[in-house]
Order: C-alpha cells, then sequence, then structure tokens
C-alpha cells in the first residue's frame, strides 16, 4: 500500500462535531445526525463527505492512546461560510501535507489499514505524523459495512528533517 503524497491548502468545512475518544465512539451517531440535513448546506465543494479528527492544541500525536480525546466531524468542504444551516458548525482545516491511502473493505477492518499506517509505511518513510487534522473521504454511497467499500485515508505528514 503505497500513498499519494499531497500539499494540501486550507479548506472551509461546514457539518456537525461531536468530542469523543476510540474508546467511548460515538461516530455513528454524529453521522446519523448529519447526513439527513447535509443537502441544506450551500456552497459545497463536491459531493464527497469528511470524517475529521481534530486534537487538541500542542498535542503530541506520539501519546496517541484509545482514551485521548478528540473532536470527530462528520462535514461537506465548502467554498463559503455563507448561509450556515443553524444546526451546522463551521471549521477551517489549516492545509499542509498529507499521505493519502485507499482503505479497501468494511470500516471494520479500517484499523488493519491504519495499524499498517502507523507501524509499517510511516517507521519506513521520510516522513512523520504532524499534528493537524487527520480525515477519511468518500462519497454520499459509501456504505461502511460494504465489503468492496473504498475510503481515502488522509493523514498529516511532514519530512522527518522538518521537526
Amino acid at each position: 500500500m503505497k500513498p499519494e503524497i499531497v500539499s494540501l491548502q486550507a479548506k472551509k468545512f461546514i457539518g456537525k462535531s461531536r468530542r469523543m475518544t476510540l474508546v467511548e465512539d460515538s461516530t455513528k451517531e454524529l453521522w446519523q445526525s448529519f447526513m439527513p440535513h447535509r443537502k441544506a448546506i450551500s456552497h459545497r465543494v463536491d459531493e464527497k463527505l469528511y470524517n475529521m479528527k481534530v486534537f487538541e492544541p500542542g498535542f503530541d500525536v506520539k501519546q496517541l492512546t484509545p482514551s485521548t480525546p478528540f473532536e470527530k466531524w462528520a462535514a461537506v468542504e465548502v467554498k463559503s461560510f455563507e448561509d450556515k444551516p443553524v444546526a451546522m458548525d463551521t471549521y477551517t482545516m489549516k492545509g499542509g501535507l498529507y499521505a493519502k491511502f485507499l482503505h479497501h473493505g468494511p470500516a471494520s477492518t479500517f484499523h488493519e489499514t491504519l495499524e499498517y499506517i502507523h507501524t509499517e509505511w510511516m517507521l519506513a518513510s521520510e516522513y512523520k505524523l504532524d499534528n493537524r487534522e487527520h480525515f477519511e473521504r468518500f462519497d454520499e454511497h459509501y456504505n461502511p459495512s460494504d465489503p468492496n467499500a473504498v475510503e481515502e485515508v488522509w493523514i498529516p505528514i511532514k519530512r522527518g528533517t522538518d521537526l
């Protein structure tokens, strides 16, 4: 599994967020609250959906554990925050260098992809994990239980010399 290395500009998102941990995961509930209202969002860039994790400022990504709190977003990218639905929030992603992987299979096997990224690819690469937003991107037809599902996995990185 070889990633594409991509430099992203800052992005604007409108969506819903919840604070959670991997142990106390409420991702399903977050997406159930977001999906019925996504069509009310104006100025969308495309039809892609974003599942984003935002860690506390200054958080050392080397200290990540299953009980580390983060803010999870169910969102879409927009050109403008104008006409934001009342029940939604806004977020501006910083942008920067990312390793883009593809996860093939159901969401239940997603941990295998992450394990490969962090325990094999990252250690053998010239990159280090950066403290910025992590996200997955997929289309509106994505079904997390589909064995043929494909989602993009975007990992924030920096060159090992940029430490």
